[in-house]
């Protein structure tokens, strides 16, 4: 009868009085070590297809996604939690909006989201003030499940911050305040962080 690891681990091997048979023999070892190790798929969508019936995903298995380029955890509520941080993602910007600098991106970390760079009107215009507009929306997959508001930095001007609103169905959305000054011609992500559950 084969025998468990020391470490607890349920990965069995056999012993010599069990009957010779190497598929059985190998199938317990074999099959008890790669769901402890950092299984590869091409993307998440390879993985769900594959990880499936008595293959199903269990708490502690870890997994490398090649396309997202991101290393997984399976948690025990049945979630899959990034353990490395994605890669930067450039944003697409509302009509009338474009980068200035810093390479407008967002990125997933764990269960969170980083958004960097700046972005300023079409031709460095100034932004009109004491009304909000939209700058983006954010994918799907880096929306808050909740509004998140944010002060952020902008040009050395009279208007020296905004507000920044995320929603959950993934606008941005700035507010500088009311001056008799000239206003910003350019507002920083670099502030935004937040969670993503």
């Amino acid at each position: 009868m084969p025998q468990q690891d020391n470490y607890g681990q349920d990965v069995s091997y056999p012993v010599l009085s069990d009957p010779p048979n190497i598929e059985t023999a190998f199938d317990g070892v074999v099959n008890g070590l790669v769901n402890r190790s950092a299984m590869r798929f091409a993307d998440a969508n390879e993985r769900a297809a594959t990880l499936t019936g008595t293959t199903a995903p269990k708490a502690g298995m870890v997994t490398y996604l090649v396309a997202e380029n991101r290393l997984e955890l399976r948690m025990g509520d049945g979630t899959w939690q990034t353990l490395t941080p994605g890669p930067w993602v450039p944003l697409t910007f509302a009509s009338g909006y474009e980068a200035r600098s810093g390479s407008p991106a967002y990125r997933i970390v764990n269960r969170g989201v980083e958004l960097r760079g700046t972005i300023q009107r079409a031709g460095g215009v100034p932004f009109v003030k004491d009304a909000g507009f939209q700058i983006l929306t954010l994918p799907t997959e880096a929306r808050p499940p909740a509004y998140r508001t944010f002060i952020a930095a902008t040009e050395w001007a009279a208007a020296m911050y905004a507000r920044i609103e995320a929603a959950p169905d993934g606008g941005i959305t700035v507010i500088i305040p009311a001056s008799a000054a000239t206003g910003a011609s350019w507002v920083s992500l670099d502030n935004m962080r937040y969670s993503l559950v």
